[in-house]
């Protein structure tokens, strides 16, 4: 199969005619038309085997990640989603393969009527990289720079399990299965909080995804934002799923194990944000109706830096650092 049959066969469809795409795969360019008024946002992330994923991770699984890490930047500046490219570099050509990779990324796509517009293809190792694109209303995207002192501190959805599922996989811990399943699911299946990232504009101060873990991303925040903040770490790791699994003879997850895992984990693609304290009734309201659980994890502060407290407001040593590629 040469390389434009493996285009047209995979990854070709017809654009949908209440879509944002006017010309999509065949072309030099593809076309797009955003409602009018709106500005597009746009994102890139890579996925390359033996860094991002395991050679033998089911293709289909790997389909959906490799969209969702993008939607999910999407989601954290508040955008809806319109279209996006896909450039992939393939060893060889492996029909099942191909057909369980689009399988995986045409689901989720279709969930989220965003449309595949063009991109590339090329032998080599294996590595997939994705640009999404998205249309937000002017002045209303949500920044990483807008938190303030005051603001309160939350985070959706659950973290640390991917990280749980890569130190099993890793063969560093064991995990029962029931844990390691749904760990890896967490993993392999990340959900993109686009729903709440729609909600949350004109509410929410500042956002970011997890995607590096939250010690690390939050300090993002912080930086663009010229702020500190405190946050409850007994509140943030009692977000690890997996707690409420026997993972040990004594039934309950190592603890330290917990705090690393939630704290500097990754891989949760969650979102980060900040909101006055009056929002709260609002934020509440967001959660509600995008269908997506929040907590409030901490607060913002005027002094630089990031400082984590135990449940009774003692400080705790901030030993946990985020994943970097080039550290």
């Amino acid at each position: 199969m040469g390389e434009f049959d493996l285009i047209a066969r995979y990854f070709t469809r017809s654009v949908r005619p209440d879509g944002a795409a006017v010309l999509g795969v065949g072309d030099d360019c593809a076309l797009l038309a955003p409602a009018p008024g709106m500005q597009l946002a746009i994102s890139s992330d890579m996925l390359v085997e033996g860094r991002h994923f395991f050679a033998d991770v089911d293709p289909e699984a790997l389909g959906h990640k490799a969209l969702a890490v993008n939607l999910s930047d999407l989601a954290a500046c508040g955008a809806r989603p319109l279209a996006f490219t896909l450039a992939l570099s393939l060893p060889r050509v492996d029909e099942p393969w191909l057909a369980g990779f689009a399988r995986g990324m045409w689901r989720l796509a279709d969930a989220h009527g965003c449309e595949l517009v063009g991109g590339d293809t090329t032998q080599g190792p294996l590595n997939i990289c994705i640009t999404v694109f998205g249309e937000v209303p002017p002045g209303r995207a949500l920044l990483r720079s807008g938190a303030r002192p005051g603001d309160d501190l939350y985070v959706s959805g659950t973290l640390g399990d991917a990280r749980l599922a890569l130190e099993a996989l890793l063969g560093r811990i064991t995990l029962p299965a029931e844990v390691l399943a749904h760990a890896r699911q967490r993993l392999e299946r990340p959900t993109p909080r686009v729903a709440l990232g729609l909600q949350l504009r004109g509410i929410a101060s500042s956002a970011m995804d997890l995607s590096d873990g939250l010690v690390g991303d939050v300090s993002h925040i912080l930086k663009a934002s010229g702020a500190g903040a405190v946050i409850n770490a007994e509140i943030a790791i009692s977000l690890i799923a997996a707690s409420a699994y026997s993972c040990s003879a004594s039934g309950t997850l190592d603890a330290e194990l917990a705090r690393r895992c939630t704290l500097s984990g990754g891989d949760d693609y969650e979102l980060a944000f900040t909101a006055p304290p009056g929002q709260r009734a609002a934020v509440a309201a967001a959660a509600a109706a995008s269908g997506t659980a929040v907590t409030r994890i901490g607060t913002v502060v005027a002094e630089p830096g990031l400082a984590l407290v135990d449940g009774s407001g003692q400080p705790l040593a901030n030993r946990y650092a985020s994943f970097d590629h080039f550290q």
